[in-house]
């Protein structure tokens, strides 16, 4: 069992900057992919950016060059830092862990992101 519990989100001005936490707990292991997406009201949630367990790192286009994942060396944090800042970047952001032998996705109670003057 995975629990993850995020924080870092809040209100920030177009062109800023944000930097979003992932705190694990239970049995994450080094195997599972650890990302973060989001979804705002009436859309499917989206991917943001993950990493595997062979290190291989994805984007989704709408963030690529500006959103950086990261993670800690005993994989039990890992992090998203978001700049430049815009206004369709407003979602509720949730992190993740996949456990691709099991076919299962862990996932935090999502922090909300708002891009606005």
């Amino acid at each position: 069992q995975v629990h993850l519990v995020e924080s870092g989100g809040g209100l920030v001005e177009p062109g800023g900057s944000l930097r979003l936490s992932c705190a694990a707990s239970g049995s994450i292991s080094s195997s599972h992919t650890l990302g973060w997406y989001r979804q705002t009201p009436g859309k499917e949630r989206e991917l943001v950016a993950k990493v595997s367990a062979g290190h291989d790192y994805v984007y989704g286009d709408s963030v690529k060059g500006r959103f950086t994942i990261s993670r800690d060396k005993m994989r039990r944090n890992w992090y998203l830092q978001m700049n430049n800042l815009k206004p369709e970047d407003t979602a509720v952001y949730y992190c993740n862990a996949y456990a691709s032998w099991l076919d299962r996705n862990y996932w935090g109670q999502g922090t909300q992101v708002t891009v606005s003057s």
